[in-house]
């Protein structure tokens, strides 16, 4: 699989947030419901829904089975610092509680290193002609503030995504599945700024909102309505990492409690395929026997068997 990741994000610890689902083409289903998702699982979440199979399987009742048969051929997955929600309210957006972390990792495709990564670079950026400045409120965040210019670099960048992808169109025609992970901090930053309730806060969260919503579009119209985009939202990474132990003296009975009964083990990733070759195969060596033995029963002699005349020439010479 050919990942176009262009950040790799690593958000120990983060609680009380949302995993929402933006856009996504019929053949993937999204319930609407409040059953919360492990953070480490949104991998699984985004392998399970272009079709891939997971080494875990997934209990999650959010996503659905949907159309095996066509899948959607690039995920897009925003993260946003700072906050607990955006209040995405759109028709069709789906929301989940996120709990535990966040991990996804990937290389990015050389057209990417186009785009502007140092400060001089996205400072240089917003001042050029054809940048967002000149089409977003700004209300009342400033040109002349840093930490208002890190968030607008932030958006300028998603904007820049979607420019190169529209100049590179191939890239999103071909057989290859795409992943984008990006990570957006410039909204926590205008929060430790201002405060969390300064008005340079709220209009920050008002222009990010609409122009997720509107880089949703874009890349969802880009892959032609077959693309996932999603967005977690986080509001802090502070709380550390817990590693579970477990004692060696534990008793026996104890190992597993959530499997009282002692049922079976799950099957894992490859039980249907090997079912499959199992189950045809025997069914293939049994229509062989039926036909085999329909032909030697209805077989005459006299016409039929080799046998029989090699074995009656030979006694008639004799």
């Amino acid at each position: 699989m050919a990942a176009l990741a262009l950040l790799a994000l690593l958000l120990p610890g983060v609680l009380g947030n949302e995993f929402s689902v933006l856009r996504s083409p019929e053949s993937v289903v999204f319930r609407d419901g409040k059953w919360p998702i492990p953070g480490d699982r949104i991998p699984d979440v985004a392998a399970l829904s272009m079709g891939f199979s997971v080494e875990e399987d997934l209990s999650w009742p959010g996503l659905a089975v949907g159309n095996l048969f066509h899948r959607p051929r690039a995920t897009v997955l925003v993260t946003v610092k700072g906050v607990d929600s955006l209040g995405l309210l759109k028709n069709g957006v789906v929301s989940y509680p996120l709990e535990n972390r966040v991990y996804m990792v990937g290389k990015a495709n050389a057209v990417f290193e186009d785009l502007s990564v140092t400060l001089r670079q996205l400072r240089n950026r917003l001042f050029q002609d054809n940048s967002i400045l000149s089409s977003l409120p700004l209300n009342s965040l400033s040109r002349n503030n840093d930490v208002d210019l890190l968030f607008f670099s932030e958006l300028q960048i998603l904007h820049d995504i979607a420019a190169l992808l529209s100049r590179h169109k191939h890239l999103a025609k071909d057989h290859s599945p795409d992943l984008y992970s990006l990570e957006l901090a410039g909204l926590d930053e205008i929060g430790k700024r201002y405060g969390e309730d300064s008005q340079q806060f709220k209009d920050a969260s008002q222009i990010l909102t609409d122009f997720l919503q509107k880089f949703a579009d874009e890349m969802y119209d880009l892959y032609g309505g077959n693309a996932v985009v999603e967005v977690v939202t986080v509001k802090s990474f502070d709380s550390p990492l817990v590693r579970k132990t477990r004692s060696i003296l534990q008793a026996k009975q104890n190992n597993n409690p959530g499997n009282p009964y002692n049922l079976a083990y799950t099957y894992n990733v490859n039980y249907a395929v090997v079912f499959n070759i199992i189950l045809w195969i025997m069914l293939g060596l049994a229509l062989a026997v039926i036909i085999i033995s329909y032909g030697l029963w209805n077989m005459d002699p006299g016409y039929d068997s080799i046998i029989y005349r090699m074995t009656n020439q030979k006694i008639r010479m004799d």
